[in-house]
């Protein structure tokens, strides 16, 4: 089984009195054969930016790296949250079982415009934007990534000076 190791962020934001997140809509990913006849509604999935860590990179400097690449902004590390598990198949090329790491900090916004995105990295991702805190686990797709959202909103309670 192949694996990986990626690392991402939960950057927060203070505005109108709440604290906001960070998220990204992946792009889908064209199905396989025909075009259906029929449009289909399809669930917009929401998720935390996030990706592999390079060579030489250590994880912290993989979130604040993929936050910037998929969402525009710039943040600084606060702490780790934490690491989550899970095995998934590749959708893509050689559909092998992989079994990924991903670590995630709290980040605080420090500057940049949500959404401004190069325009190569809108192969990954359709749009980012702004989510409230509270609206978050109930929003994002991911059931690990809701957990992780639930554990910076525990820490950001614990520490009102941010």
């Amino acid at each position: 089984m192949a694996r990986e190791i990626s690392a991402g962020g939960v950057v927060v934001r203070r505005m109108a009195q709440k604290w906001w997140i960070a998220a990204i809509e992946p792009q889908k990913e064209a199905p396989a054969g025909p075009a259906p006849t029929k449009q289909k509604s399809q669930k917009v999935i929401l998720a935390l930016p996030k990706g592999l860590v390079d060579p030489g990179e250590k994880p912290e400097q993989t979130a604040r790296r993929e936050v910037q690449e998929e969402t525009g902004l710039e943040a600084s590390l606060v702490t780790k949250l934490t690491d989550i598990k899970y095995v998934y198949v590749r959708t893509w090329g050689d559909q092998q079982r992989v079994f990924k790491i991903v670590s995630f900090y709290l980040l605080r916004y420090r500057g940049g415009r949500m959404d401004d995105v190069a325009p190569a990295m809108r192969m990954e991702v359709q749009r980012a934007l702004w989510l409230p805190l509270e609206e978050a686990p109930q929003k994002l797709a991911y059931r690990g990534e809701k957990e992780v959202v639930r554990l910076a909103q525990r820490y950001l309670d614990a520490h009102p000076e941010l």
